[in-house]
């Protein structure tokens, strides 16, 4: 077992807050995750986290990049303060929140079958993907499955996506996936491309509107300049600063707060949502 040691997180709400779909709470409160290649479960006592994995190589490196571990968030979070000193209660109340680094491709398709959809469908929808296209691990005695590579699901059909409970989302993820194949688009560019220009080449695909794309780009590309607007953020925009339109929402908050625009969202996601 690895003993990660003196962390500052809330592994609690930074696995539990909709970032990620694909996770188990264990009995001891602890959490299993399916990672890009292996399984883990990790456990938080105090500033400990103790994790366990069907594959320890390089675990602890492993582990710290997904939970964003090495990113200074007291840092950020004070710049953002003195940004605006009215959010220093709400960065408090989530203090130790961290935003996942997930893996692109998977960040992508899990994105797209967010539309109109409930947590435990689209989970559930990511499940049958993953037995149906991706690789097998044993852990604890239980059977687990990696998210596909693009690779791997390079033969799916739009029959066999619908049959995995993807809903009307299935012909997106098929042609999203041929446009991979056939290198009409390449998840690796976004990169090396500013946010703006980011937001615009994923727009290009059937099924990524503005609230998925910023989705992606803050989960899968650490975007902190990008930011999804909710109903949990139209209500704190409401009540807090009386601003209702998703436009005047979107230029207040990048007005104010910058690179630091998609952090903050969050925080007020977080916060508006516990609160309530």
């Amino acid at each position: 077992m690895l003993k990660i040691e003196n962390v500052d997180i809330n592994l609690k709400d930074t696995i539990t807050c909709g970032q990620i779909f694909r996770y188990n709470i264990e009995n001891d409160d602890s959490y299993t995750v399916i990672l890009q290649d292996r399984v883990v479960n990790i456990r938080q006592d105090e500033n400990n986290l103790y994790i366990k994995s069907n594959d320890e190589n390089d675990l602890e490196n492993i582990v710290k990049n997904y939970l964003d571990l090495n990113t200074d968030y007291e840092k950020l979070n004070n710049k953002i303060i003195k940004m605006d000193k009215d959010l220093k209660d709400i960065i408090d109340s989530c203090k130790g929140f961290k935003i996942i680094n997930q893996p692109k491709f998977e960040t992508i398709i899990s994105y797209i079958l967010s539309q109109n959809n409930r947590v435990p469908q689209i989970a559930k929808a990511l499940d049958n993907i993953s037995q149906k296209y991706g690789k097998k691990v044993i852990y604890e005695n239980k059977e687990y499955y990696l998210f596909p590579s693009i690779d791997e699901m390079k033969d799916c059909t739009i029959e066999e996506l619908r049959s995995l409970k993807t809903g009307f989302r299935d012909k997106y993820i098929y042609e999203f996936i041929n446009k991979l194949i056939n290198k009409e688009f390449d998840i690796e560019l976004l990169d090396n491309m500013n946010s703006i220009d980011a937001m615009n080449y994923l727009l290009q695909n059937k099924g990524i509107g503005e609230k998925v794309a910023s989705c992606i780009l803050l989960f899968g590309y650490s975007r902190l300049d990008v930011f999804p607007i909710d109903t949990w953020v139209k209500k704190y925009m409401k009540d807090t600063y009386n601003i209702t339109n998703i436009k005047d929402i979107r230029d207040f908050t990048y007005n104010k707060y910058k690179q630091y625009s998609g952090l903050v969202i969050q925080y007020m996601f977080h916060y508006k949502r516990n609160k309530e």
